[in-house]
């Protein structure tokens, strides 16, 4: 293989089903401008990225570009086209998106990132990639170039999930519960993977620390209750802080959020009143605090009503 055909857009082949569009092949995209957006639907750093992703398709469909989004789910209940064409509809996704779920057009780009962006120019060769948040000014100007246009860059303002994180307050990472990637479990006598086991929390937690407290089972992926009023507790520091969750076969779950013993009251996220009640629904990414004023390390903790619940992954911004 040539360094010029390594270059080039592999093929969209390999779709499961597309939203939005009829499948989309050489034929189609001939003479366009293509520009590729990896994304999974519970990915806080793809959310933040959408604003952006919408308005260059926006701005530039009428000189030439098109933007794909490609949907690699990350957890197996992403699969599940339905969800996907919901998400869309939700983040008002009006360009076409090829469900991945078996991962052939990951692995034909040789990709290993959500968020990730490839830019193809009109003869379909890749000329320019990002992978994670940022950058935005720069892949506009990108896009610009491919297209032959120069004018202003667009101006964005993110509400929600969607807003940018608070990078010099940030202090916890990420962390999954599924014990496949989980770090900084510490509940008293530690996990007992895939079985039904009683938890606790323990007396303090430290900082990027969590715990699980009721019936529940660590699996690969992800943690379940067993039974009603279970909960997941975590000290973090950061504005934000998300948790990636699905009520399984039960149609809804209620929860309540408390943040260092008491309802979160104006540092309640978008999923949550300011009486810390919420209610999971369908899979997806769910904030549960925003912070107003200072952001400082205090402890969250998610209590569910009802059996059932999965909790795939904390998040934070």
């Amino acid at each position: 293989m040539t360094v010029f055909e390594r270059l080039r857009m592999p093929s969209l082949g390999g779709a499961t089903a597309w939203l939005n569009s009829e499948p989309l092949g050489p034929a189609e995209l001939s003479g366009r401008a293509v520009l590729v957006d990896f994304w999974t639907l519970t990915c806080i750093n793809w959310l933040r990225t959408e604003p952006y992703i919408r308005a260059w398709s926006r701005a530039y469909r009428g000189d030439g570009l098109i933007v794909i989004g490609v949907h690699t789910p990350e957890f197996s209940f992403e699969q599940d086209l339905e969800r996907v064409r919901q998400a869309t509809k939700d983040m008002a996704i009006e360009y076409p998106v090829a469900a991945d779920n078996d991962y052939a057009i990951w692995d034909a780009f040789d990709n290993h990132y959500w968020p990730a962006v490839y830019f193809v120019d009109r003869d379909g060769v890749i000329r320019d990639q990002h992978f994670g948040e940022g950058r935005y000014e720069q892949s506009e100007r990108v896009i610009q170039r491919l297209l032959g246009v120069k004018r202003e860059v667009g101006s964005i303002e993110a509400l929600g999930v969607e807003a940018g994180a608070d990078w010099g307050n940030l202090r916890t990472p990420e962390t999954y519960l599924g014990y496949e990637r989980s770090d900084g479990f510490a509940s008293p006598n530690g996990a007992r993977l895939e079985e039904r086991a009683a938890y606790e929390l323990p007396e303090r937690l430290r900082l990027n620390q969590w715990a699980l407290a009721g019936d529940w089972t660590i699996e690969r992926e992800k943690v379940v209750l067993n039974q009603a009023d279970g909960s997941i507790a975590y000290r973090f520091h950061a504005r934000d802080a998300h948790l990636v969750l699905s009520a399984g076969a039960r149609e809804s779950i209620p929860f309540r959020v408390l943040l260092d013993g008491e309802a979160p009251g104006p540092s309640h996220g978008v999923d949550v009143g300011e009486d810390g009640n919420g209610l999971l629904r369908e899979g997806r990414l769910y904030q549960l605090v925003r912070e107003h004023d200072t952001v400082r390390e205090r402890t969250l903790e998610i209590a569910f009503l009802g059996p059932g619940a999965e909790a795939y992954v904390f998040t934070f911004g």
